[in-house]
Formats: structure tokens, sequence, C-alpha cells
């Protein structure tokens, strides 16, 4: 876990104070109609899961309908943009992932800034990514892997949910740090990405955790390792890269923004609603089912997380060398 994700973490005692926020009065009468939430990768991605997730737990405490809307296409971006140009009432809002922060470095054209655009609720939640396999691949290790590799530069397939996405961003320091030369297949979710992993039409993937786990477990796909600084509780067993490659690390978080234009009062409201959200029994055990950590963060702390994590894949892009028109 990031130590920038230890700052922004809310202790239940301090819920209640955080709850207790005035906000205006225009603010305590939303919403008055269903909101919908823009997702931009397919159905059954981490982004995905946890947008409907918490959505239906916003159903249920605004006693309105949040829906979910998927609108794949761009890597993401599509629905970034479209979300930024909507109407400042807080009836759209983007679960996005940290692949739009990433976008930012690597992407010349946009049509959108994610710091600008934007304003942050929260972080919803931090996921190790796995490096898996299809059990035909022979390797069963990160050794065996970098083996393999190196066998046939350029041979070896591993699939992302897109360019400048976590799984992008994983596979090429893996590439850097190993000095390997694996082909990235792109997809429009993690979803799609890890049926196509467990049926053999993909090598290797170095996905997060909500999508591929139930293959794991089911055995159509073999987990080699975790990205994460330490052993991920939901996957005792199995080591994390950094065991064998020293100082690699990637995790993937997720997060809610809405338009710059939202008034705050909305979004704190917001803010409020979603924090309330991840201390419920049943997401604390869906997160957990998940390899989620929740994280939970103050609309002031997010903001500072945005700017610290575009400074940081800024140095990553640069150095493993990743670009996109």
């Amino acid at each position: 876990m990031k130590k920038s994700f230890l700052l922004t973490r809310v202790p239940a005692v301090l819920t209640a104070a955080v709850f207790a926020l005035p906000v205006a009065a225009f603010a305590q009468s939303y919403p008055t109609k269903s909101v919908r939430i823009l997702v931009g990768f397919a159905p059954g991605g981490g982004t995905d899961i946890m947008a409907r997730s918490v959505g239906a737990k916003l159903s249920e405490s605004f006693k309105q309908q949040f829906i979910v809307e998927n609108r794949p296409g761009a890597n993401a971006n599509l629905a970034a943009k479209v979300a930024s140009e909507a109407a400042g009432d807080g009836y759209t809002l983007l679960f996005m992932s940290v692949a739009h922060i990433m976008s930012k470095p690597v992407y010349k054209n946009l049509g959108y800034d994610i710091e600008r655009d934007f304003a942050p609720i929260t972080v919803v939640s931090d996921v190790p990514n796995v490096i898996a396999a299809n059990p035909a691949l022979p390797a069963r290790t990160v050794k065996d892997l970098i083996a393999l590799a190196k066998a046939k530069p350029g041979d070896m397939t591993y699939g992302t949910s897109g360019v400048a996405s976590p799984e992008h961003f994983a596979g090429e320091m893996f590439k850097t740090m190993t000095k390997t030369n694996l082909l990235m297949v792109p997809y429009k979710g993690g979803g799609p990405l890890a049926i196509d992993l467990a049926a053999g039409q993909l090598m290797t993937s170095f996905s997060t955790m909500p999508p591929i786990i139930p293959h794991i477990r089911s055995g159509r796909v073999r987990a080699i390792a975790v990205t994460t600084e330490k052993r991920a509780a939901v996957l005792p067993d199995v080591p994390t890269v950094g065991e064998t490659v020293p100082g690699y690390t990637i995790t993937t978080w997720y997060g809610a923004v809405a338009p710059a234009k939202v008034p705050r009062e909305i979004i704190v409201r917001l803010n409020q609603e979603m924090l309330k959200a991840l201390q419920l029994p049943d997401i604390k055990e869906r997160m957990a089912s998940l390899g989620a950590d929740i994280v939970g963060s103050g609309v002031d702390a997010t903001t500072k997380f945005f700017a610290s994590e575009v400074a940081k894949y800024t140095v990553v892009a640069r150095e493993a060398k990743i670009q996109a028109e």
C-alpha cells in the first residue's frame, strides 16, 4: 500500500465528524432525479464492478437511481470527455481509475484534463494487479516467465484495458526492469481481457484483481505473482513480483469524480454518502472478496492525491517510453 493512501484513509472514529459537515440547503435536496455514472470500460472490469457496487448503495441512500452507463472507447477517454462536458448539476458522474491519470502524460490530445475539468469526490479502493497466465503456458513463476519471454522476444502476448491503462503501465514497467520484450494486446476493459485469457486467446496479463480473481479461483487462469509490495491477503500463496524483480510494485485504484462545474456542496454530499457506503458490512465483504482495500478519501485529500499521481506517472511514462497519439 502506498504511503500516500495512508494519509487519505478515513478512520471509523472520524466518520461522524466528516458526515456532520454542513452543506447548503439546495445540496440537501439533491438529487431529484436519476443520476448517471459513466464508466469508460466494458462491463465486468474493475472500474465497472466498483461503480456498480457503490452506485447501488447510493441509490438506496439518496432514494434515486444511480445508473451505471458503460461508454467504452478511446481507452476509457471517451467516457471521460463526455463527462467533462456534462452540465454542472451533479447528474452526470464519472467512475474512473488510475488509468485516467496515466492517460494525461501519454496522450497529446485527450480533449479533457483530469485535473482541470473534474472535481474529485473520493478514491474508493486500491487493488493489486496480478500477473496471470493461461494454464497452457509453461510458466509457473516470474523467473519462468522471464525465461520464456527472453527465449522468444516479442512472441509472448499480454492483455491490457488499452494504451495507458494500469495493465499497460504494469507490463511496460516489467519489460523495462526485466529487459524482456512482450507484445501488448489492448481490450476495451478487464472483463473481456479476462475471458480471452481464460479461453487461451492470450498468454498472459497484468490484470487488475477484481475481473481476474474468479478465473483464478476456478482454475481457468494461473496466478503467477501480484504487483504489490506485500503479498495480497486474498491470494496469500501467490508471491509478489518484487520477490524476483526487486523494486517492482504497482497498484490500481478506483475513484469517483464530477464535472468541475458541480457545486462543492454537492461534491461534499456525494463524498459523505460514498464514505458511508464504504463502511457497510456487505460492501466491506464484497471488496475483500475482490482483493480490494477500501480507501475512502476526503475531497481535499483526493485532489492532492490526484496531483501526486499525475507527477508520478509522468515520470514512469517518460522512462518506459509510453506514448500514444
